[in-house]
């Protein structure tokens, strides 16, 4: 069998490949001197898509109209073999706000141990904005594959965005006991690194139940924020605008704020990144939070 073919196969040898590609660009609209962003470019390949752009923010004049854009993956989840691509180009001064209609499931590997992966390739140009909002990951148990997210930041361009992953499903009584899932972040701008992370979740590993780890949560999220004008001063803005609650922490390193959740509630760990999402994106973009309409669906 060729190695075309692998996306048939059931064997370990299976491969199943999806692909998107999306360019942002900020144009002039009809009303004089104001801008719009748009969507120039969308290239998929495999059941990868997006829906039509959305522009539900009030016109600023002296901001580019935000485009709104839900990611879209038919299957509803990762399963062996699946290796999905999603790229993302923000060019000079457009505003691109990119979200989910529903959660990611990942699901249990099949009886030849066979990965699947993710791979998230962000840039954004000088004087771009980026918000990626995608909603919460679930994972089963027994999942075995790879995320990876690699942000480029270029001259003064600007990115706002989460991951929130929850572990097992512990309301089916069915934890997350089995399985590996390697989590990878980089964050540059003009190619210097800035956040560097790797995180393994592998239940049988020390970590995963120690209290100087995991510490046995089955819901973690990390909010970052990239290009704000004074991060000292969004800290102190983040932590009076969220409840008080031993859950999370924020900081900063380098210019990039973190937000970090480690408990047992995915609503919990939501409405967190959300309130830390709307005081922060005034500072980073000049605008009140506008929810994307599907979130509420």
């Amino acid at each position: 069998m060729s190695a075309g073919d692998s996306g048939h196969r059931f064997d370990a040898g299976r491969r199943w490949e999806a692909s998107l590609s999306l360019v942002f660009a900020a144009r002039l609209s009809g009303a004089a001197e104001a801008t719009r962003t748009r969507l120039i470019r969308a290239r998929h390949h495999g059941p990868l898509r997006v829906q039509r752009p959305f522009y539900p923010e009030q016109r600023q004049i002296d901001l580019a109209d935000p485009c709104h854009v839900y990611l879209l993956h038919p299957p509803g989840g990762l399963v062996s073999g699946d290796a999905l691509k999603i790229g993302v180009n923000v060019e000079a001064s457009a505003h691109a706000v990119l979200t989910t209609p529903a959660a990611t499931k990942l699901y249990r590997a099949d009886s030849y141990g066979v990965v699947w992966s993710q791979t998230n390739r962000l840039e954004v140009e000088d004087g771009g904005i980026l918000e990626w909002l995608p909603q919460e990951t679930i994972a089963f148990d027994g999942s075995r594959g790879e995320q990876r997210t690699e942000i480029a930041l270029h001259g003064e361009a600007r990115c706002l965005g989460w991951e929130i992953m929850a572990l097992g499903r512990p309301a089916s009584h069915l934890p997350f006991e089995s399985g590996r899932i390697e989590q990878r972040f980089q964050l540059t701008r003009d190619g210097r690194p800035l956040w560097l992370e790797r995180q393994p979740l592998d239940p049988v590993h020390p970590r995963f139940v120690g209290r100087w780890g995991q510490g046995e949560a089955t819901v973690q999220a990390t909010l970052w924020a990239a290009g704000l004008p004074d991060p000292g001063a969004a800290v102190t803005t983040v932590r009076a605008a969220l409840p008080a609650n031993p859950s999370w922490a924020v900081t900063q390193r380098h210019d990039v704020l973190l937000l970090r959740y480690l408990g047992g509630s995915r609503n919990e760990a939501w409405a967190l990144c959300c309130a830390a999402w709307h005081a922060l994106r005034p500072l980073l973009a000049g605008r009140a939070a506008c929810e994307p309409r599907i979130w509420r669906t």
